[in-house]
This record gives C-alpha cells, sequence and structure tokens, in this order.
C-alpha cells in the first residue's frame, strides 16, 4: 500500500509540472502546508460573550433622548478595526465626517475580538482616515447618545447589549450572511438583521431585500464618487482593460474574470490589460500587475483603458463608478443587485460566464463611437458626490429619532404591534 502511495505521489506531482509547471507545484505544496498549520479551533469574529447575551425573545428598549431644536446630535459609531485602504471603513468614516460638518457630535468606538493593538487603530484613524472625534474605549461603555450605529454584523452584537441610551442604526453596506458558507458566521451575521435596528444602506438593493425579507424598517444612500480625484483625462490615449482582481474576496468572482481576460487575450492580444487589488501570479496570458494602487494610480490606470471588469456577487463595489468618471466604461455581471444600485445607461452588463464577459469587452474595444461613449460616461457621474450621501444619511437620522418619539398606532387586530401590518412602507429612499 506505502508503494502504490509513493507511485501515486510520483505521478501526480509530473502530471502537475507537465500540464502547469513548476510554480503550480509550489502553490499545491503552500496549499497543504497552510492547511496543515491552520489553527483547528474556531475563529471567532465576535466575542462570544456577546452572542451569549444576545437574547432576542427579549429585545433591547433603549431610552432614545428627546432631541431639542438645534441641539446637536451625538452619536456612537461602533466599528471594527481595520490598516489602511479600507473600503468600507473609508464609506463609514467619510459620512462620519460629513455628518461632524454638518454639526453632529460622533464618538468611535472599536470593536476588536481579535485581540489588536487600540492605540494602533486610534493612529490609523486618525493619519490615514482623517478622523477629529472622539475614540473611546468600549470596554469601560460607551456614554449615551441620539443614536448608536453599528456598522458590521460583529458590531450589531454590541449595539445590541449595550445599556446606553440611543436609538439603535446599523450602517450596512452589503449582505454579509454571503461572506462566508453556510455555517456559524452565516447564521449569526443574518440574526443581527431580526435586532429590531434602523437600517441605513448602501444603496437600494440592500435597502428593499432587508425589508422584504426581515421586515427590518430601512432607508438607503446613493454610491457617491470622487469626481475631484476620479476624472476624465481628454489627452488620454486608451489601449487597454482594467480588471479589479481581488482574489482575497471571493464575492469578487476573480477566478471568472481571469478566464474571461485568457479568452479576450487570445481574441485581441494587442489591448493591454491592466489588473489591480492585490498581487497576482503567473497568469496565461500577458498582463501589468499593479498590485494594490493609490486613487491616483487608479485614475491613470482607468484613463488609459476603453473598458473596465468589475464583478460583484453581492452589493456593488464603488468601482464602477470610478471607472465612469473617466471615461471607462465598466462591464459588470448582469444582476438586480448591480443593475438597482448603479442605475446608468452607461454600464454594460454580461451574464457572469466567461466567454460572454470575453464578448462584452471586446464590443467596447472593437466600437466606433468609443470616445463620444467614453465622454458621455464621464458626464454620467459629474453630479455624483459623497455629499449627495451624506446628506440622504443625516435626513434619515434626523428623521427616525425625531419619530421615535411620537407614539405609534396600528388598529390592524391581527398584527398589532407590527408596523408592515398596517400598511407602512417600510423603505424609503433618500
Amino acid at each position: 500500500m506505502a508503494r502504490a502511495q509513493l507511485n501515486r505521489c510520483r505521478r501526480q506531482i509530473k502530471r502537475l509540472v507537465l500540464d502547469e509547471g513548476p510554480r503550480a507545484l509550489t502553490d499545491k505544496i503552500r496549499t497543504k502546508l497552510s492547511d496543515a498549520i491552520r489553527p483547528k479551533t474556531f475563529l471567532w469574529h465576535v466575542f462570544p460573550s456577546d452572542v451569549l447575551q444576545a437574547d432576542l425573545s427579549k429585545p433591547s428598549n433603549p431610552t432614545i433622548p428627546v432631541l431639542s431644536d438645534g441641539e446637536p446630535i451625538e452619536l456612537n459609531w461602533i466599528v471594527g478595526p481595520a490598516g489602511p485602504g479600507s473600503g468600507g471603513h473609508t464609506t463609514i468614516f467619510r459620512t462620519l465626517k460629513y455628518l461632524q460638518a454638518a454639526g453632529y457630535r460622533n464618538r468611535v468606538y472599536f470593536y476588536d475580538p481579535y485581540g489588536g493593538d487600540e492605540k494602533y487603530y486610534q493612529h490609523v484613524a486618525r493619519s490615514h482616515y482623517g478622523l477629529t472625534c472622539d475614540i473611546e474605549d468600549i470596554s469601560l461603555g460607551m456614554r449615551d447618545a441620539h443614536g448608536v450605529i453599528a456598522t458590521g454584523w460583529p458590531t450589531a452584537y454590541a449595539a445590541f447589549n449595550a445599556p446606553c441610551a440611543g436609538k439603535r442604526f446599523y450602517f450596512i453596506q452589503d449582505y454579509e450572511p454571503y461572506f462566508y458558507p453556510v455555517g456559524t458566521n452565516s447564521a449569526l451575521a443574518e440574526t443581527t438583521y431580526r435586532m429590531g435596528f434602523h437600517g441605513i444602506t448602501a444603496g437600494r438593493w440592500l435597502s428593499d431585500k432587508l425589508a422584504r425579507e426581515f421586515a427590518m424598517e430601512t432607508d438607503w444612500f446613493p454610491f457617491g464618487c470622487d469626481t475631484a480625484r476620479y476624472r476624465f483625462d481628454a489627452n488620454s490615449q486608451r489601449s487597454g482593460i482594467a480588471f479589479y482582481a481581488r482574489a482575497g474576496t471571493p464575492r469578487r468572482a476573480v477566478e471568472i474574470g481571469l478566464l474571461a481576460l485568457e479568452l479576450f487575450a487570445k481574441r485581441q492580444p494587442d489591448i493591454e490589460l491592466h489588473l489591480f487589488g492585490q498581487p497576482m501570479g503567473s497568469l496565461p496570458f500577458k498582463f501589468t500587475n499593479h498590485g494594490l494602487v493609490s486613487p491616483d494610480k487608479l485614475n491613470q490606470i482607468y484613463n488609459k483603458c476603453f473598458a473596465g471588469l468589475s464583478l460583484s456577487l453581492t452589493n456593488v463595489s464603488l468601482v464602477p463608478h470610478e471607472m465612469l468618471a473617466c471615461g471607462c466604461l465598466p462591464i459588470v455581471n448582469d444582476a438586480d443587485h448591480n443593475r438597482i444600485v448603479l442605475e446608468n445607461a452607461n454600464v454594460r452588463y454580461a451574464p457572469l460566464l466567461p466567454h460572454a464577459l470575453a464578448d462584452a469587452l471586446e464590443a467596447v474595444v472593437t466600437m466606433p463611437d468609443f470616445d463620444l461613449a467614453s465622454l458621455r460616461a464621464a458626464e454620467s457621474v459629474k453630479s455624483t458626490s459623497w455629499a449627495t450621501a451624506g446628506a440622504a444619511v443625516d435626513r434619515a437620522l434626523r428623521q427616525a429619532i425625531r419619530a421615535s418619539h411620537k407614539p405609534f398606532k396600528c388598529d390592524n387586530p391581527i398584527h398589532p404591534a407590527t408596523k408592515a401590518s398596517c400598511g407602512l412602507v417600510l423603505t424609503r429612499s433618500p
């Protein structure tokens, strides 16, 4: 038996090297080694004690301070720690700073079940994200506020359990149960949508989904775009295709995108391929490997490209808007969660299939009126700003806090405590 196993391994190694090269063998060995040394215990993204404390059969009923005219709104933001460059944190802190400029008083509380260094994350928040508000230690408890805002599913448990005053809000940028295989993490994430918080979502798709499936009361804000940073360069010579290739984020379907580029490269070998998002290894086609790049560098890449491939299996990313601003036509997988949020006639949609995506890319690089289409795409997002998004969040917070002090009346004899049964619309536009 031992000899048979040894011979089997030799044949596998030989076939792997002949078919895919020495690099494939190295990758296989590294994968096996990482599997062997990976801890076999479950990695908690939330403190188990917070899960135990969160008894949804006994929902919390926090006091909500009355908001007087002219009084600044106080908010406690519960945020997971992150290093520089986090897109989710960029949106959270951009919104926080908009509200601060509008007169809000903000406090940030980092929620970190991984045991990180809080002083480091405070430094990152101030030096990289430009926060000037108070940053306090959540382990010492949170101060009373008009609103307490969870910003990711683990932080929702902390918001649910906290004894401080404040209406509970949930700043939701994606449907986080989809981030995991069906299991403990996906179930814990889904549970947070049943905690009775008021959702404020990135785009209408999430708002509609959460209202429909969990009866959440929700508002939504439109995606913004930093058009001062991402802008159309009329003098740029376009010669390529851009692809947001971040393999460490499964919901971006990078592997399918790479197959599409492999097909496209065979059809259009003279078109340059620009990959960004993370360093990439060897691929069966020629490409420029940009890795993780700054926004200014990304603006240059977009302006060199006819089109960009941006795939998402959950809520759409910010990339398509950035591409549009630079006159780079986005190719996006055809799905409701993308169409509903983008709502832009200059986005090209294709089924999430390698051949269909390659066809869409080829159609752009061969179109006779590309210059006009490129300019039209850039013009379509000129008025898209994060100030509009911030104003929508501001309006939603003020309305929800004020409404919490109005008595609720429902005449439905079957479901007297359910707003949906009274015919109220749970989802509002900004």
